[in-house]
């Protein structure tokens, strides 16, 4: 009797250990959006949620009320005070979160971000598209519809996000190569995280230059904000709106031509991203050269940036299936 008590207690410690061991790998995951609310990071969100479940790890997504670096500064410290194990970020401004993201890891917490290349304070940053092809794409396709001539502003989400004025310097580098008869208005407008700014700015600018031929907005409401102006001045057609936006929002105004389309990645497969990594890192296991990451495929690291391109071009043939998508 007493060789099967300690048997049974041996195998209880077994056990124990092991279900220890388990909560240790898969801990919280916590992911700050740059604002909450807003269809791409409800997308976003669905993703973290759906990708957590499968994993049997307690991801979730903290939005903040507004575009407020100072707002994920503080998201980040309570997530660091929760004791997560991988904090997730979409930075609104990269410098200003240096300092918290650097905090967490000297804490033991990995941290992956997204939208942000070459990240301090990151252990991986990936991207669903390089910066110069998304920038490219979304100029070509400005510069072919408003052939080639006239002049066109550029809206970023802030001028102190990284990878929206890469968009823009790639866009605008393309244009001048390509499309020199194309001049850009002004310098770009840090509005495109905000619909009511974006389409007050460029109301502004269509006043101002009633010559305008085109919006580029890089940030999912620039082109909401945007096209909304077109449509108010009646200027559809003769003005071209551009960038990357959710499809359910922007489905009747791409339908009416108030926004010309652009290109996109799906803010949902980035979510579960997100998850993905922080599973395999939570784990220990290595990220390297031509490793197969579902939501990313095949993998070249560059420096702590995982980037590849998965672009999807929005327009009226594509907007219904990408917004019944729940994109």
């Amino acid at each position: 009797m007493k060789k099967l008590v300690l048997a049974a207690l041996a195998a209880s410690l077994s056990l124990a250990t092991v279900f220890a061991a388990s909560a240790q790998e898969t801990g919280k995951v916590g992911i700050v959006a740059k604002i909450g609310g807003i269809p791409w990071f409800n997308a976003m969100e669905a993703g973290i949620l759906e990708r957590g479940k499968e994993l049997g790890i307690d991801a979730f997504m903290v939005g903040p009320t507004s575009a407020d670096p100072a707002l994920q500064v503080r998201a980040i410290e309570d997530l660091i005070a929760q004791g997560v194990k991988v904090i997730g970020v979409v930075p609104n401004d990269a410098t200003v979160l240096e300092p918290v993201l650097t905090k967490a890891q000297e804490q033991g917490i990995i941290v992956i971000t997204h939208e942000s290349p070459d990240q301090k304070g990151a252990d991986w940053n990936f991207e669903l598209a390089s910066a110069t092809g998304f920038g490219e794409a979304h100029a070509e396709l400005l510069g072919k519809r408003a052939g080639g001539k006239g002049k066109y502003a550029v809206f970023v989400g802030s001028l102190t996000v990284p990878l929206h004025n890469a968009w823009a310097d790639a866009a605008i580098a393309y244009l001048e190569e390509n499309y020199p008869d194309m001049e850009v208005v002004g310098d770009r407008y840090g509005v495109a995280e905000n619909v009511d700014q974006s389409r007050s700015t460029a109301l502004d600018l269509l006043s101002a230059h009633p010559d305008l031929v085109g919006f580029l907005g890089f940030g999912s409401q620039g082109p909401i904000g945007a096209g909304r102006a077109v449509e108010e001045r009646r200027k559809i057609g003769e003005v071209f709106v551009y960038g990357p936006l959710s499809p359910g929002q922007g489905r009747s105004l791409i339908k009416s031509d108030a926004i010309s389309g652009g290109v996109m990645w799906n803010p949902k497969q980035a979510g579960e991203v997100f998850v993905t990594l922080a599973d395999k890192l939570m784990k220990g296991e290595e990220i390297k050269a031509g490793d197969e990451i579902e939501g990313l495929s095949v993998v070249t690291p560059e420096g702590n940036n995982l980037i590849v391109d998965q672009l999807v071009e929005i327009n009226k043939d594509t907007v219904d299936e990408l917004a019944d998508m729940g994109l």
